[in-house]
């Protein structure tokens, strides 16, 4: 018996492709899959795994959100975030949720081997690109190297990522399970926080940030 992991991406070529890369070491094997956040409790319910590689955009919700519950539920489960997301903004969103390593999906395949390896030997794996930023920020000043969307908490950058998608406040509110009141004042932090005049400059900037990160 390996090491077991579980995918959770809702891109079914993404999760073929890591099954096979993970199969193919003689110490890891795949105990399961799962397209979105409901599949994936109750896949880590039944098959309790050592290690979840998790992509942060699922279809019913933030990867962010199930880093958080296993992190407070489970400890003991890695995660393992592979995402399409900007490296210098999400890596260290994640980390501070819980998860023990980010990968970009624009990174070569054995980088998930090497990364799951560094995680199971109880380090943190980011890229020495992103290491580098960290180390300056924590010796040269905090908000060196950062992006604008830092301020943003993980409920807010849910939020202003949805706009960009352009789901409208009660679209929002339903995927997220929230009032759209909620929305709306989170909106409003989003648009303070940014800098923006005014409700149609928060879409087109969310717009154009999902526009270059998709």
């Amino acid at each position: 018996m390996g090491v077991k992991f579980l995918i959770v991406d809702d891109h079914p070529l993404v999760r073929e492709g890591l099954i096979g890369l993970i199969s193919a070491q003689p110490d890891f094997e795949v105990c399961g899959e799962a397209s979105g956040l409901a599949e994936a409790r109750e896949r880590i319910a039944a098959t309790q795994p050592q290690v979840v590689i998790l992509d942060l955009s699922l279809k019913d919700g933030n990867g962010i959100e199930l880093v958080k519950e296993l992190k407070a539920n489970a400890p003991e489960v890695k995660v393992l975030v592979l995402s399409m997301h900007d490296e210098s903004l999400f890596a260290e969103r994640v980390l501070r949720a819980g998860a023990v390593g980010y990968v970009s999906k624009h990174e070569a395949p054995r980088t998930i081997i090497q990364a799951a390896r560094t995680v199971l030997s109880g380090k943190v794996y980011v890229s020495e690109s992103l290491t580098e930023q960290m180390v300056q920020r924590a010796f040269g000043g905090g908000d060196l190297g950062r992006s604008p969307l830092d301020r943003l908490s993980d409920r807010e950058m849910q939020v202003f990522e949805l706009i960009g998608q352009g789901l409208t406040v009660r679209e929002i509110a339903a995927r997220l399970e929230l009032s759209p009141k909620t929305i709306e004042t989170h909106r409003e932090h989003v648009k303070d926080k940014l800098g923006l005049k005014n409700a149609t400059e928060l879409t087109r900037h969310a717009l154009q940030w999902v526009l270059e990160h998709s």
